[in-house]
């Protein structure tokens, strides 16, 4: 089940440090800055790429004076700075699939800083669709259980129009197709429900274990320089970490 390797993660990111979460912010500020110029404006209303870039940046916790902020310094041309969305595809160790998408305002920096850290942590870049069709773009939501009724939220998203839903220990994951994700979301919003993620990803149809120690060593690494790289937004892979313990 995709839940537990995805909760996996995010909990890895919660527990990381203050420094790393102002990271995270600065990367969703880029995003929103983008989605300002290239998606209609700065009114979410008529911008949906705006709202849901808004959604991703709540659920990450960013502050809404920081979001605002944002918004009218990107709408007033205070940055000039021009980025370009690339997306890479490339194996860690072992085949495991990722997809990394960018931000860049140079895309030799980025491509040159990528394949460094593929190949020193035992993977390589492959050529675009390379990996992609083993994945799918769904909107996804995601939704901590505590203090809530599985068949209420089951209900409240599939008549919202989600595709699926699934439940584990821990979170609800409800699924949408791509087009309907801003629809979903403005629906459960106004349900009153708040959300650990909520954006478009790469879902992978299949995820795979690493059983060598020395894998799992080096696929954490490479999501770690990965993350931790200014151009990289997101990083999707088909990595099973949800047995990996903390370091």
């Amino acid at each position: 089940m995709s839940g537990h390797s995805k909760w996996n993660n995010i909990k890895r990111k919660k527990e990381k440090t203050d420094g790393a979460r102002a990271k995270v912010f600065t990367k969703i500020g880029r995003e929103l800055a983008v989605a300002v110029k290239e998606g209609g404006g700065p009114d979410p209303a008529s911008n949906s790429r705006l709202k849901d870039c808004i959604a991703k940046a709540k659920a990450a916790n960013v502050p809404n004076d920081n979001i605002d902020r944002i918004i009218k310094r990107a709408a007033g041309d205070g940055d000039d700075t021009k980025y370009e969305n690339i997306t890479y595809e490339g194996y860690g160790p072992s085949g495991i699939a990722l997809i990394v998408e960018t931000l860049t305002d140079n895309r030799n920096r980025t491509a040159g800083d990528l394949r460094h850290f593929f190949d020193k942590y035992g993977g390589n870049l492959g050529t675009n669709g390379c990996v992609s069709f083993l994945f799918s773009r769904k909107g996804v939501l995601m939704i901590e259980r505590e203090g809530l009724e599985e068949d209420k939220v089951m209900e409240d998203a599939l008549e919202a129009g989600a595709s699926d839903f699934q439940a584990d220990d821990d979170v609800f994951e409800i699924y949408t197709e791509p087009d309907d994700f801003s629809g979903v979301l403005s629906d459960l919003e106004n349900k009153g429900y708040e959300f650990v993620t909520a954006e478009e990803e790469m879902v992978p149809a299949t995820y795979n274990k690493l059983e060598d120690e020395g894998a799992v060593s080096s696929m954490q690494h490479l999501l770690d320089v990965l993350e931790d790289n200014d151009d990289v937004q997101n990083v999707w892979h088909n990595w099973d970490n949800s047995d990996v313990e903390e370091e």
